[in-house]
């Protein structure tokens, strides 16, 4: 860790891009006059060697060639200063999480939802304002993807040690993650890589050497057959065979030209931004054992993948070189495009399945690199220790990842073992279901090998299952109540398997009566605790509260208060032992003016 913490280095970074900046802005300036000027002295020198012969011609050269030389100059100062202005938006993006206002202006990832996912919508894994918006720091769609599935599925015990190595080793590399943050434009955009993907699975379609060889022939008769003709030598026959010629075979072939190129054609120019970002990869020296198996995933037959995506997009540049209108003539004459998939293919003979296991290098080291981002911003939060002894959560001061520290109330919340279910009972608003989400996000965390927000945590490789946020469908025609019962099927079901599953049960069964409220509640919790999971529930019901599990299960009851001052609630958010005793409902609707 930098020795004045998070803030203190973006705030270094910050000011030091904002001069880097303003010394930018003042040269591109600078150099646009230089331009003009030189516009115009070029001007007048061909006007005084063409039209009054004063100066001889060739002292236009000096003018035309300075102003090429400032073209040059001028397109760098403006890469830099786009790239310097994109570091300035990082920085201020990570002074914007650190101060709790990062909603809204990152990466929403609602796209990686599964459908009836037992947990991720429960715990804002996704959306504006989610756990994927804090973290993602991806400019891949393999990179999004890849920090999407850990946070959608628990690692193994091996995995997640890896991880949290890498991401331990990762979290000081500033620079790096400066790099990879900035690299290219519109990186997500600008390279599909999916269809880059496909395209390098796919066999090759212009495989034979004899096509090209083909195209050669029938170009040369054509070539030959023109001369020949334009000397008297022949008459115009020869030349109207080889024309047909060279048309048939251009008809036959065009398909596999196509299907050569059919996802790689318009990536050409955004590959170098992709070669870059590899080789950037590839020169940082990484020594916890992912970090160096995913670089060792970037080379292929002691090729470096920054080189192999270099030579592809040579390739494609000369392909695409037929597009021009000079050169296009020629191009036709010559078959340029069979040549040019002939020298594509070749390449992806060589690479071709290789691009997908380069992508998910990119992507997994885009994922560690987001995850040891936030380590770094939250120097507090600690790794996980795993217990795989018993079912068991025990935290020392755990809060809940997306508030910002500063007004993030730390409760201990442990469960497992003797007492494998707390039951949180409190007024409204008082914290018992950011008490679940709580517990549930950093479950979350730690089963993706990141750190958490609390001071110790001891846990068990769990399966998470909730029912937060339940709601009713009108398309599926189905209620709250229906839904609720829904989920809670599904997590008796997931609790019959392993890992052990970790519940988090919020105003259990609200949408029924009492009565029918406090068997089912009973049932549930003795069927999740016979089925060995551990877990939280909240409620209202104080009649809930004082529910035994039976069976020598062991449910241990917390709960949170709040009091009256001046007509308004107020709330301390602590975690305490027993019942509550009281409610805050008819308080709250005689504050909004209700006549109770």
């Amino acid at each position: 860790m930098t020795a004045d913490g998070p803030r203190a280095e973006y705030e270094r970074r910050l000011e030091r891009e904002k001069a880097a900046a303003m010394a930018a802005e003042s040269t591109h300036r600078r150099i646009g006059r230089l331009r003009l000027v030189t516009a115009l002295v070029g001007i007048g020198v061909a006007w005084a060697a063409l039209d009054r012969a004063f100066v001889p011609a060739a002292w236009v050269l000096v003018p035309g060639a300075f102003f090429f030389a400032l073209v040059l100059r001028h397109d760098r100062v403006k890469r830099q200063l786009d790239r310097t202005h994109r570091v300035k938006a990082l920085y201020e993006a990570g002074l914007a999480r650190l101060d709790g206002r990062w909603q809204g202006h990152g990466a929403r990832g609602d796209h990686f939802v599964p459908e009836h996912h037992l947990y991720a919508v429960d715990l804002d894994l996704f959306g504006k304002g989610s756990l994927f918006e804090l973290l993602s720091r991806a400019r891949t769609r393999h990179g999004e993807r890849r920090l999407a599935q850990w946070l959608l599925q628990p690692g193994q015990p091996g995995e997640l040690r890896e991880r949290q190595e890498a991401i331990t080793e990762l979290r000081e590399r500033l620079d790096l993650r400066e790099d990879l943050a900035v690299a290219g434009r519109n990186l997500r955009e600008a390279v599909d890589a999916d269809r880059l993907a496909a395209w390098g699975g796919h066999p090759a379609a212009v495989r034979s050497v004899a096509i090209p060889s083909v195209a050669a022939l029938c170009s040369t008769l054509t070539v030959v057959t023109f001369l020949l003709g334009v000397n008297g030598v022949t008459n115009g026959l020869p030349l109207v065979l080889a024309v047909g010629l060279q048309g048939a075979f251009w008809w036959w072939a065009r398909p596999r030209v196509e299907e050569a190129l059919r996802g790689v054609d318009r990536a050409s120019s955004d590959l170098g931004v992709l070669a870059d970002l590899v080789a950037r990869l590839e020169d940082e020296a990484l020594h916890a054992p992912r970090g160096r198996a995913l670089r060792e995933a970037l080379s292929t037959r002691g090729t470096p993948a920054s080189h192999a995506i270099h030579s592809l997009r040579r390739r494609l540049e000369i392909h695409d070189a037929a597009h021009n209108l000079l050169f296009l003539p020629i191009a036709i004459v010559l078959l340029w495009p069979v040549h040019g998939a002939f020298w594509v293919d070749r390449w992806r003979l060589r690479f071709g399945s290789a691009v997908e296991t380069w992508l998910e290098a990119i992507g997994e080291l885009e994922a560690l690199s987001s995850l040891a981002s936030h380590a770094f911003e939250h120097p507090e939060d600690t790794f996980p220790e795993f217990d795989s002894a018993e079912a068991v959560f025990a935290a020392r001061n755990l809060g809940h990842p997306l508030l910002p520290e500063t007004t993030c109330v730390r409760n201990d919340v442990s469960f497992g073992g003797q007492t494998p279910a707390l039951i949180a009972s409190g007024s409204n608003m008082s914290g018992k279901t950011t008490l679940l989400r709580a517990v549930g996000t950093n479950a979350v965390l730690a089963l993706a090998g990141a750190p958490v927000r609390a001071r110790q945590l001891r846990m068990s490789r769990f399966e998470i299952g909730a029912s937060i946020r339940t709601q009713d469908s009108l398309l599926e025609g189905r209620s709250r109540f229906q839904a609720e019962i829904d989920r809670i099927r599904d997590l008796m079901e997931r609790a019959a398997t392993h890992p052990p599953l970790l519940f988090l049960l919020d105003e259990v069964l609200a949408g029924t009566n009492s009565h029918d409220r406090r068997i089912g509640a009973v049932a549930i919790l003795r069927g999740l605790l016979d089925r060995g999971a551990v877990g939280l529930a909240t409620t209202h019901d104080l009649a809930l509260a004082e529910i035994d599990a039976g069976d020598g299960h062991r449910i241990e009851n917390v709960h949170f208060e709040d009091h009256v001052e001046d007509g308004e609630m107020i709330f301390d958010y602590r975690m305490r032992p027993g019942v509550v005793r009281r409610s805050n409902a008819i308080a709250l609707m005689r504050a909004v003016g209700l006549p109770v």
